[in-house]
């Protein structure tokens, strides 16, 4: 039973709230009531709605859809959906809405309609409730809203020009002209403004209906600005705990001005009054008031304008906010190390901690704390400073219990402390110059960095003495404008000391040691580099030397030349010597010294540039020696000293013919900014002065310059010297062999043409073109075979001398040889004096033979000798042969086997004579 109940009480809870659902899934609650006001001064429609009883009983949550209409639009303007939870209390809802079109210039119509947020189901639209604008009403004339006249800087702004009724807006327009959307209808006018810039002051909007009475126009001014800015750093504070002033930052311009400028106000919380105190404003803004007994404030600043309005609160305790006056009538008390300094202040009964700034003469600024008050006074003694110094100092203070902040500064007071004895040692040096019977030492002094006058008025005073001997030093004194001096001494040691001297007393003394004369080694000058920030140097150290000594001119070519030094330690070996007056192109000269027991000895020379340059002048050619193929230029003059802007590392040699680009042998190809080409040489020792060219063309134009180069490079060439190479007397020689001689051989032989053409190339016939051979009789088989007897030889030798005078029985003998012309021939035979019958064979025999010599082929001409006989043979033989007068038409009888008696006898003449060919024939004692 029990159980039962149970199980009732679950189902009906359950039962209900499924009710309840369904309710809500199928029951809609329309909106039973609707009102819309509008609140003009913030430009906003206020709706307020409700639904049935029944819908907050069950605190039903509900969604509500708000649609807003303007006049004479079928488009709705704005559409939100508002969701709410209902309550029991029955109160109605509300909803609110920024206009952006100002609500004087239509009429707006509000509708809402509703559903619970579990159902589908939207209840009916709820009736159009309206608003009504002035465009309904009855104007005396067109009017121009919004009736705010500030504008917010960055806005979206909407004017409207409403018409009288029956009145049509003809013109709308703003002033200055700028970029808007309009829209118009017959009564009422629009203009949309994006983004609103206070670089427009101000806007002025102009409106005119159809009509051109004076009631037909209206205007207004409207001004761009910007709200105000939350006062920052907002706090107050006290002087005397009785007035109290509060300050805060003055904030960005809100470009309004006049009764829209920026308001502020300030009010005390707990006595819940206004602060009676007027507000100033330049970098700052603050504003001062009595507080009378009260400890504890809580003050609000605001600050307003027609665009906004700011606050800020600064809650304080009076005691804890003391900001001193600050400290005047300032006075001292000083010694040559110390200064007290007394001031006055107007904080009476308040125990305050104090400041003091001193600033040193280098800028180098010391703070010092104190809180020794007196009644009427404080001071501060400073210690630990230098004599006759000029120090200046102020003072301020704050509070030593709750420290606020500290006062102003006082005003600075110059204070200098009074004279004392120069301390340090002048920094000296010397320079000694060997005269007759002894030297002539210049002295330098100079204020070291240790070094201080400690007084108003200094001098010098110089002393030197012989080292040996003791006798009566000398001294004397200068004033402080003079920083050398020149004194004569022997040649003996001598010791020499600087002091300076004030109104107090002397400084220590600076000593030189001077040694004796004596000769001394010259030492050879090393060239050293210059950088951008100085020139280096660098020495050999040497451990007997406690420091090291640099000495230089600023001024080289000057007198006096402005000598300088710098001292170094013992462990240095190398140095960065810079100066303001060292310029590029100019050598510098230095020395280095050992220092010991205040005795400085040369140990290296160094010379060198900061930077170098060209060369001031090229070296002249003094001498120019000329070959057909070389030249030879010399220029022995040309100074390599001090005098140059740099050291003269070698020199250049530039040459090139005139008409074409140079390819001497040897040489590098040079391109001048021109374009042109010449050939360089390039001499590295800046002694030699004088170089030979080679390779040059003889009878030919050049250009030659020379030039000296530095680190710093070589001025530009500008001047070129002019040679012309001699011709060469060898081609000549050699012409003459090559092209004389040729030329005489050859018109000499054109000359003796004949003659050369007999003696060297006589006409030869060819055998094998002998029409004899032609014949048919003269071949046997294919061959062509010659007789001996078938032709004419040119000559013949007969071994048997009568055998020879059988073949002319009708020849007269004669010793000398004859000529007989037949036919323009000349023919002759030749016999022997004496020879016997031979076999047909030939066989060699120490006789001398007999020539027969055809003429019709050669002249008097030498032939070999037989080949059976020697040459000596045949020469002797000579004188013995006679010559017999030959007739060529006879000579093919000696030939016919006819004329001979008997065939022996034929047969004999036949080998007995043996046929000798032209071309074994000498002439001229030469073979053909």
């Amino acid at each position: 039973m029990m159980n039962h109940f149970m199980v009732l009480a679950v189902l009906l809870p359950l039962r209900t709230c499924y009710t309840t659902y369904s309710q809500q899934e199928s029951v809609v609650f329309p909106v039973t009531y609707l009102n819309i006001s509008k609140d003009l001064a913030l430009q906003r429609l206020l709706v307020e709605w409700d639904v049935g009883k029944s819908a907050h009983d069950t605190e039903l949550a509900m969604s509500f859809e708000i649609q807003v209409r303007q006049t004479d639009e079928t488009t709705t303007a704005w559409t939100e959906f508002h969701n709410v939870t209902l309550d029991k209390s029955g109160k109605p809802l509300h909803w609110i809405w920024d206009s952006d079109l100002p609500l004087e210039c239509m009429s707006h119509s509000v509708r809402i309609r509703s559903k619970a947020e579990a159902s589908k189901m939207w209840s009916q639209w709820s009736l159009w409730e309206t608003v009504l604008g002035l465009d309904t009403s009855n104007n005396s004339g067109p009017q121009i809203f919004p009736n705010e006249k500030i504008l917010e800087e960055g806005s979206d702004i909407t004017f409207c020009c409403i018409g009288r009724k029956g009145q049509i807006i003809k013109k709308f327009f703003l002033l200055p002209d700028i970029n808007v959307s309009s829209h118009t209808n017959s009564q009422v006018g629009l203009l949309m403004v994006k983004n609103v810039s206070h670089q427009l002051p101000h806007i002025t909007v102009y409106c005119q209906e159809s009509c051109n009475e004076k009631q037909c126009y209206d205007h207004a001014v409207f001004f761009v600005g910007k709200p105000p800015d939350t006062p920052n750093d907002f706090s107050c504070q006290t002087q005397d705990m009785r007035i109290v002033t509060c300050t805060w930052s003055k904030g960005g311009d809100t470009y309004l001005y006049g009764h829209h400028s920026t308001k502020y106000t300030l009010s005390e919380e707990f006595s819940q009054k206004m602060v009676p105190c007027t507000v100033s404003c330049s970098e700052q803004c603050s504003c001062s008031w009595d507080v009378g007994q009260q400890r504890i404030c809580n003050i609000t600043v605001t600050v307003e304008n027609p665009l906004g309005k700011k606050t800020a609160t600064d809650v304080f305790d009076v005691t804890h906010r003391i900001y001193p006056a600050a400290p005047f009538q300032l006075w001292e008390q000083c010694t040559d190390t110390e200064i007290t300094l007394y001031w006055k202040h107007r904080n009476k009964g308040i125990e305050l901690f104090c400041q003091t700034e001193v600033i040193q003469p280098d800028g180098k600024v010391e703070l010092h704390n104190s809180s020794d008050v007196q009644l009427h006074y404080a001071s501060i003694t400073l210690s630990g400073l230098h004599p006759y110094t000029e120090y200046t100092a102020r003072v301020r203070c704050g509070a030593a219990k709750h420290f606020w902040r500290w006062s102003e500064w006082s005003e600075a007071q110059t204070i200098r402390t009074k004279e004392a004895s120069p301390s340090g040692k002048l920094d000296i040096w010397r320079e000694i110059t060997p005269v007759l019977g002894g030297r002539n030492v210049t002295l330098f002094w100079k204020q070291a960095p240790s070094f201080r006058a400690n007084g108003r008025s200094i001098s010098y005073e110089v002393t030197w003495e012989k080292v040996e001997d003791g006798s009566k030093p000398e001294s004397i004194s200068f004033s402080s404008v003079y920083n050398s001096t020149r004194i004569s001494i022997d040649n003996h040691s001598y010791r020499i000391s600087i002091m300076a001297k004030n109104n107090v007393n002397y400084s220590l003394p600076s000593v030189l040691i001077i040694p004796r004369a004596t000769g001394t080694e010259e030492l050879k000058e090393e060239q050293v580099n210059g950088t951008d920030d100085g020139i280096f140097i660098s020495w050999k150290p040497r451990h007997i030397y406690d420091s090291y000594v640099i000495d230089w001119c600023n001024f080289p070519m000057l007198q006096p030349c402005d000598l300088q030094w710098k001292r170094f330690g013992p462990n240095t070996s190398s140095a960065l010597i810079n100066s303001a007056a060292f310029v590029p192109g100019v050598r510098y000269n230095f020395h280095v010294y050992g220092s010991v027991a205040n005795t400085a000895s040369l140990l290296e020379k160094k010379t060198g540039y900061l930077r170098e340059l060209p060369t001031l002048l090229d070296p002249v050619v003094e001498k120019v020696e000329l070959a057909f193929n070389a030249v030879t230029l010399s220029w022995d003059s040309y100074p390599t000293n001090k005098s140059q802007f740099g050291f003269v590392r070698g020199y250049h040699v530039y040459v090139s013919p005139i008409r074409e680009d140079c390819s001497l042998k040897g040489s590098k190809k040079h391109v001048l900014p021109d374009g042109s080409v010449l050939c360089k040489y390039t001499i590295e020792n800046p002694e030699e002065k004088r170089y030979t060219v080679k390779h040059l063309l003889s009878n030919t134009k050049y250009k030659v310059v020379v030039k000296a180069y530095t680190s710093g490079g070589e001025t530009p060439i500008v001047n070129f010297i002019y040679i012309d190479t001699p011709f060469n007397s060898n081609m000549l020689y050699l012409l003459v062999l090559l092209v004389i001689v040729p030329s005489l051989v050859a018109a000499t032989c054109r000359w003796k043409m004949k003659w050369v053409k007999e003696c060297c190339c006589p006409v030869i016939p060819s055998p094998n073109k002998s029409k004899v051979l032609s014949f048919k009789e003269f071949k046997v088989g294919s061959e062509k075979v010659l007789k001996i007897s078938d032709c004419i030889p040119d000559m013949l030798a007969v071994d048997n001398k009568a055998e020879a005078q059988k073949l002319h029985p009708w020849s007269q003998l004669s010793s000398t040889p004859t000529e007989d012309k037949i036919g323009g021939h000349n023919s002759s035979w030749i016999y022997p004096n004496e020879n016997e019958e031979r076999d047909f064979t030939p066989t060699p025999t120490p006789q001398t033979p007999t020539w027969f010599e055809n003429f019709a082929y050669s002249s008097h001409l030498t032939v070999e000798s037989d080949p059976y006989h020697i040459p000596e043979t045949l020469e002797a033989s000579k004188p013995e042969l006679s010559v017999v007068l030959y007739q060529p038409h006879y000579y093919f009888d000696i030939f016919n086997e006819d004329a001979a008696s008997t065939p022996r006898e034929t047969a004999g003449r036949k080998t007995s004579l043996r046929y000798i060919s032209q071309t074994d024939v000498h002439c001229l004692g030469r073979r053909l």
